[in-house]
């Protein structure tokens, strides 16, 4: 199955990958798209602009069309748009132009576990982050993958709790839908 784990930053979506690669050992984990953006020599600008996050949305979706059968991405394409949406230059942004390519993708995906941002918050979030693009980021997400405006096929996942309770959540709900 292709597996990607959504969120905004900070939220878990890493340690649940760590998490699941533990329990799901013939998965290959493919790194989030700015990590291997980074890995081959991109230089991201200090605050992220939109420029930025279109190439990571580029190489989420080339990810996917390219991973193996059984593969756990950390982020997705929505994940991308959810940034692009929630960005302060967000009208400059032409979804129409990417989302045949978003929905081809996303709908290779059997599974898209949403991570969302928790009250009382889950994680530290050290204070360099942006909390208000995360809080907007995170309201995207739930729009995009809960009320599914484009009418994506995919199934959501929806985990909350601590990481070996949202491990053992994914895991339950893999069994559940057989071999």
């Amino acid at each position: 199955m292709k597996i990607a784990i959504s969120g905004t930053h900070c939220s878990g979506k890493t340690t649940l990958v760590e998490e699941l690669a533990d329990a799901l050992p013939t998965y290959e984990v493919v790194e989030e798209p700015y990590y291997l953006l980074e890995e081959q020599g991109h230089q991201f600008a200090e605050i992220s602009d939109l420029e930025d996050f279109e190439l990571q949305l580029d190489r989420s979706i080339k990810c996917i069309v390219s991973g193996g059968s059984d593969s756990l991405f950390e982020r997705c394409p929505v994940d991308f748009l959810a940034y692009l949406f929630a960005h302060r230059d967000s009208l400059r942004f032409d979804v129409a132009r990417w989302l045949p390519r978003v929905r081809s993708a996303v709908e290779q995906l059997d599974l898209i576990v949403f991570v969302p941002v928790e009250n009382p918050d889950r994680i530290r979030v050290p204070g360099s982050e942006n909390a208000g693009l995360r809080r907007r980021v995170d309201e995207q997400l739930r729009q995009l993958l809960t009320d599914n405006p484009w009418e994506l096929d995919v199934r959501v996942l929806e985990v909350t709790g601590t990481a070996p309770e949202r491990a053992r959540r994914v895991v339950a709900h893999l069994r559940s839908l057989g071999p």
